[in-house]
């Protein structure tokens, strides 16, 4: 394939259109001094994969007590990211943690303490609420300070803040490859149309592609990282009135989460056993590596032929834990890719990887599990050294 025709110079180019990507084309230019910046999405849209096909929660640390560090940097982002979309903030319901009497990694005792360590407020459930739990299989439940947030409101949000800034944003355009050319990167791309295949030079590229991190050609040799991808379902269903203003999550192992999704106005009810369908591993130096062979989800663009969903699973485990559950209406299934380091498999942390390569001197590459981490991933983008772009290079 030819890469030297046609080929447009900007200052930078940000590959992948969801939260990560939009905030961090904007800080390129609002906070860098970058003019040019081009932003690619292979989506018609901004935030319609990952950004969008998960739990919505606002995490305030209470999900990690096996990760102090991501548990407080939660802590530290939460007020933050309140302030800064409050827009998209649900707050209108109550979150309840719970912990499993049997199966646990973490007891009463342990998650007490741990919220005690990091400064979030941990409250004994209110009678009404305690008696929905069954006391069988439920030690303790706590009423928390978590939220959800609307995803659709910050994908509108992302559509102005990269127009005010003058962001150019490339929807249905997917990268294909990455080339070294001198100092700079050459980035090919295409629209899916044959013939279209264009060229985009920059001496900054940030792959912020999360499940397709390791996907491109040419001289990208993937991340220094291993990496776990797992096909995930998250079902979407209508609560019983008597759950229909709560947010509950049972700790710490193989049990279940229900939390308002705002964009639908239902609940997302996702299972540690079984809301992953299948998953592969990409070791450093074999990126790409194909996923094993096995069912996927009912419906969605990672879905398989013949898969079936397993929302009436999830109903009939978390019922022993919250009998109401068993009212619940399946609607719908949130399918997608999750993408974690295999470092932290078994930790559940959930820090960001920001590598620049070696090999292609210019090339960052983000992954970040969490909305909130955004802020942690502006700091380190900060702390490197960008130039901004001097009269030689603006509109060669």
């Amino acid at each position: 394939m030819d890469v030297a025709a046609d080929v447009t110079d900007v200052d930078a180019v940000v590959i992948g259109g969801g939260f990560y990507g939009s905030c961090i084309a904007r800080h390129l230019v609002r906070e860098r001094g970058l003019r040019e910046v081009v932003l690619l999405e292979r989506e018609s849209g901004l935030m319609r994969r990952a950004s969008y096909n998960n739990q919505a929660r606002v995490h305030n640390g209470y999900h990690y007590p096996r990760s102090f560090t991501t548990a407080y940097r939660s802590r530290v982002n939460l007020p933050r990211f309140l302030a800064d979309w409050p827009q998209a903030i649900r707050r209108d319901f109550v979150k309840v943690y719970a912990l499993a009497r049997r199966g646990s990694q973490t007891n009463q005792r342990q998650f007490t303490a741990f919220c005690k360590k990091i400064g979030a407020p941990a409250l004994p459930l209110r009678p009404q609420l305690r008696d929905l739990f069954d006391p069988r299989t439920v030690e303790a439940a706590f009423e928390v300070e978590e939220w959800a947030f609307d995803s659709t409101v910050l994908a509108a949000w992302a559509r102005t803040a990269l127009h005010e800034v003058g962001v150019q944003v490339r929807t249905a355009t997917q990268a294909l490859s990455l080339h070294r050319d001198g100092d700079r990167i050459r980035v090919l791309t295409s629209t899916g149309v044959p013939g279209t295949v264009t060229t985009l030079r920059a001496p900054y590229v940030f792959n912020c592609t999360y499940s397709r991190i390791n996907t491109f050609g040419g001289d990208f040799a993937g991340v220094a990282l291993g990496l776990k991808h797992e096909v995930t379902e998250m079902a979407l269903v209508q609560v019983p009135p008597e759950l229909a203003g709560l947010g509950v999550t049972v700790m710490d192992g193989p049990f279940f989460s229900l939390m308002p999704f705002p964009p639908r106005g239902l609940h997302t009810l996702s299972h540690v056993r079984y809301t992953p369908h299948r998953h592969w591993t990409e070791l450093p130096g074999h990126p790409g590596a194909a996923p094993r062979p096995v069912a996927g989800p009912v419906a969605g663009p990672t879905a398989e032929p013949g898969a079936t969903s397993r929302a009436d699973r999830m109903i009939r485990d978390a019922r022993r834990y919250l009998p109401a559950v068993a009212g619940s209406r399946y609607v719908d299934s949130l399918v997608e890719v999750k993408t974690v380091l295999l470092r932290n498999e078994r930790d559940d942390g959930r820090p960001i990887l920001f590598e620049r390569h070696t090999e292609l001197p210019g090339l960052f590459s983000v992954l970040g599990g969490k909305i909130d981490n955004i802020y942690d991933v502006l700091e380190r983008l900060d702390a490197e050294q960008l130039s901004p772009p001097t009269a030689a290079t603006l509109g060669n």
